[in-house]
């Protein structure tokens, strides 16, 4: 076996220091006692912060490790960056939330480093295997959060459904891998391009391949059909784990599905686009739909997590056509970071009101929010009008963005019923600012100064961000720019 070559490992740094932090933070917890215990917490957000900054100094940095296994461009730097800061922001909201509810534990911030090198990993894997073991590693520790506050039911059965389906996704996953081996010989995304070029002697293996890919990764994004386990494993989970898992599971998974199928399927294009668009008109319906019926607003989220991820998938339907690939990938981008950053304002708002044994959870419970507490009230109004895309918010530019890309793409009937389940969720999410504002109740809210400072700054930088809209675009669009 060839030994490891440090430049490998100092290209792909800030994925390898959030390991050995991990590793480290292990023994502290173990074998430094109740400082330990109390510093672990901490010593994670430095973690975080010192691998933004590893991470951001190497910005311009262009290379392969591994032979070519992992690639270091803009694309895994703009992952990286959103994964990182969906770290930092879990860990503001996780910190008072899991002292409230009895569940702190120092292997809780542990396995969300091991998680986050997964989704790092997912953003600059170039071969199947290292996609399908960086799955695997997002995955495994999100298993156990997901049920981490035992002996609470809903939360071991929500650790157990979503260890189940997600070992039956990493199936069609490998399975698909499996298949472009045997059709191109190869796993490396380079290498599956110039296969295809050359010609191939079984290509329905390759387009078979190809689709089973998308069932896994479909899996992680919540697109239906793929969606059954959404609902019950975001209700069941620590809200504080379903916020980090809404980010950073579809930042990893988008960040697969865009670098996979833009660098190694093109020629799949036009075979795999009526797939894609009716995964994609399936995905927007059922989500915005069944949030209708919703009573908890964890289950309401999770329907509402479930339409974003349709609306994101649609930047990936027109990845053939050379014309519009690249702005359609960057309003993905761009729609990724407007997500994640009203996602966790909305969580924070979630866990402010929650209480012990799952109450505060109805949509009863935010009845006369706006009178007892307004600037809560005022920054869920401002992620409720995101969500929906109403101006001016990050929610709007993200969508009009995607829309217009999705439109000289030619999908014309696909950009139609993105703005009709719009308009259907505009019900829902402005459901939730009536009961706020216009419905008499007395609300419970157990602030703390993480949590508040959460919901003011992903609340300013909400409406505030939205007038550099532009500038995060380009952004997203150089970041993109070796990719293609």
């Amino acid at each position: 076996m060839a030994p490891v070559n440090l430049n490998d490992l100092l290209t792909i740094l800030p994925a390898v220091f959030i390991v050995v932090w991990a590793c480290v933070l292990l023994l502290v917890d173990a074998f430094a006692g109740a400082l330990g215990k109390r510093l672990t917490p901490w010593l994670t957000a430095l973690g975080l912060v010192v691998a933004l900054v590893l991470d951001v100094s190497a910005a311009g940095v262009q290379a392969s490790a591994f032979n070519g296994m992992l690639e270091v461009d803009g694309f895994s730097h703009a992952i990286n960056v959103l994964v990182l800061g969906a770290g930092l922001l879990s860990f503001f909201v996780s910190y008072d939330y899991l002292n409230r509810q009895g569940i702190a534990k120092g292997e809780y911030y542990i396995l969300m480093l091991f998680s986050i090198s997964g989704m790092m990993l997912m953003g600059a894997a170039a071969d199947l295997i290292v996609v399908f073991l960086a799955v695997e590693l997002l995955s495994i520790p999100l298993y156990i959060l997901a049920a981490f506050a035992q002996p609470e039911p809903k939360s071991e059965e929500a650790g157990l459904k979503y260890f189940l389906l997600g070992a039956f996704a990493g199936g069609f996953l490998l399975y698909g891998v499996a298949l472009v081996y045997g059709a191109t010989a190869s796993t490396r995304l380079s290498e599956i391009v110039a296969a295809v070029a050359a010609g191939l002697e079984n290509p329905i293996f390759l387009l078979l391949g190809a689709a089973l890919i998308l069932i896994g990764l479909g899996f992680k994004v919540a697109a239906v059909p793929f969606h059954m386990w959404t609902p019950d494993v975001y209700e069941g989970a620590p809200s504080s784990v379903t916020a980090f898992m809404a980010v950073g599971a579809k930042v990893g998974g988008f960040a697969a599905l865009l670098r996979v199928f833009i660098v190694a399927f093109p020629s799949l294009g036009v075979d795999l686009a009526p797939v894609l668009t009716g995964v994609v008109a399936a995905t927007l319906i059922v989500g915005n739909v069944a949030a209708i019926a919703q009573r908890n607003i964890k289950r309401l989220l999770a329907y509402s997590s479930i339409s974003h991820a349709g609306f994101i998938l649609m930047a990936i339907v027109p990845y053939a056509d050379d014309a519009v690939h690249r702005d359609t990938a960057a309003a993905a981008l761009f729609y990724l970071l407007a997500f994640a950053l009203t996602s966790f304002g909305a969580w924070a708002v979630v866990m402010t009101l929650e209480r012990a044994e799952g109450k505060g959870l109805e949509l009863s419970d935010y009845a006369g929010l706006f009178r007892k507490y307004p600037a809560l009230a005022l920054a869920m109004l401002v992620f409720m009008l995101s969500f929906a895309g109403v101006p001016p918010t990050l929610g709007f530019a993200g969508k009009f963005f995607l829309f217009r890309a999705v439109l000289e793409g030619g999908y014309v009937g696909l950009a139609v019923l993105g703005v009709l389940t719009s308009l259907v969720s505009a019900y829902y999410y402005l459901r939730v600012v009536v009961i706020m504002f216009m419905e008499e109740g007395k609300p419970q809210a157990a602030g703390s100064p993480l949590l508040n400072l959460t919901t003011g700054l992903t609340a300013l930088g909400t409406v505030g961000l939205f007038f550099f809209s532009q500038p995060l675009l380009d952004w997203a669009t150089n970041a993109l720019l070796r990719l293609f």
